[in-house]
């Protein structure tokens, strides 16, 4: 503490004074009078000097504290609840370090979720890659028939788009988890975009022979981005298409109040086990009923892009009798 040049003309200072005091109180007062003076000086020295040692240890304390907290242990509490300057200090860096301890958190779920991400993509890609690497090198072979060489071809094809659409989605994700996507707000007529969304499902629920359903006023809207909400709807679709047996119906029925616009889309497939209701929209997970194409993408990108619009989407199934989505679009952000 008295290696520090403050302190130093602090106290340099403070001895002048108390010899000045002492002096003027000598020749103007009395010499007893003078030495209650220079008595009195040095105890208020003194415990100045103590109160500053007191401050400089505590000080000390809080420096090896950050110390602590910058070589990540967060589980110090520094807090001594007293009034002060130092006291609110304490409080000040201890609030700190939690906000630390909860952004180190959720950096090791980040890592976490990184690594489980390149975990499950390199699995979802070794499949096709392998296969595409046999048969290419099949197609290598002079004498292989024509036939088989167009099959191989063709089904290198299918492997090829099976990754592009794998890796658009993975792209898509990633820039929702983000927040770099700019949903827009616009008003949204739900027949309309029922009607773009039903598109893309029509040939395979028409190989199948399944019945569609759509049931709703055409001027029921909502606030939303079409776009995105269309590429919603379409996945969700296609996992009612895939659930559904041969012959099987789905149904489309929307609403509105004043509270929210809501949508609900349901088949009466094969349904979904009850283990599986709580994870069916974590990516990549795939549930006992998952068709052999599935990845888990689809579900989780439309509940994303729903939740990143300020909706809700719930699902209810029953084995044997079918799943039911209930999609809600509030009006305002609640």
């Amino acid at each position: 503490m008295l290696r520090n040049k403050e302190i130093q003309f602090f106290l340099l200072a403070l001895v002048a004074i108390m010899l000045l005091a002492t002096i003027a109180t000598f020749f103007l007062l009395s010499g007893l009078a003078a030495t209650m003076v220079f008595l009195t000086s040095v105890l208020l020295i003194g415990c100045s000097l103590f109160f500053t040692k007191w401050r400089y240890r505590e000080i000390e304390k809080l420096s090896g504290y950050l110390r602590k907290i910058s070589s990540g242990d967060y589980s110090l509490d520094v807090r001594d609840n007293y009034e002060g300057e130092l006291s609110i200090l304490k409080s000040d860096i201890y609030k700190v370090t939690l906000m630390l301890s909860e952004h180190h958190s959720l950096l090791q779920q980040d890592k976490v979720k990184l690594t489980n991400a390149i975990s499950d993509i390199s699995h979802q890609l070794k499949t096709p890659l392998t296969s595409m690497m046999v048969m290419a090198d099949l197609l290598g072979d002079t004498k292989l028939e024509e036939a088989k060489r167009e099959e191989f071809t063709n089904n290198i094809r299918v492997q090829l788009e099976r990754i592009e659409w794998l890796v658009s989605s993975l792209l898509k994700l990633s820039k929702i988890d983000a927040g770099t996507v700019p949903f827009k707000r616009n008003p949204i007529l739900l027949s309309d975009l029922l009607e773009q969304a039903i598109q893309p499902v029509l040939v395979p629920m028409d190989i199948k022979q399944q019945t569609l359903n759509v049931n709703g006023d055409k001027e029921v809207s909502f606030i939303g981005d079409f776009n995105w909400t269309t590429e919603a709807i379409i996945n969700i679709l296609k996992n009612c298409v895939e659930q559904t047996q041969e012959g099987g119906e789905i149904s489309i029925s929307f609403t509105e109040n004043a509270l929210f616009t809501e949508l609900i889309l349901s088949d009466n497939g094969k349904g979904i086990p009850k283990e599986d209701l709580p994870y069916i929209f974590k990516r990549f997970y795939r549930g006992k009923n998952a068709g052999e194409d599935s990845v888990g993408i689809g579900l989780a990108m439309a509940h994303s892009i729903i939740k990143s619009q300020h909706g809700d989407i719930e699902v209810k199934s029953e084995i044997g009798k079918g799943t039911t989505f209930i999609i809600k679009f509030y009006k305002q952000v609640i």
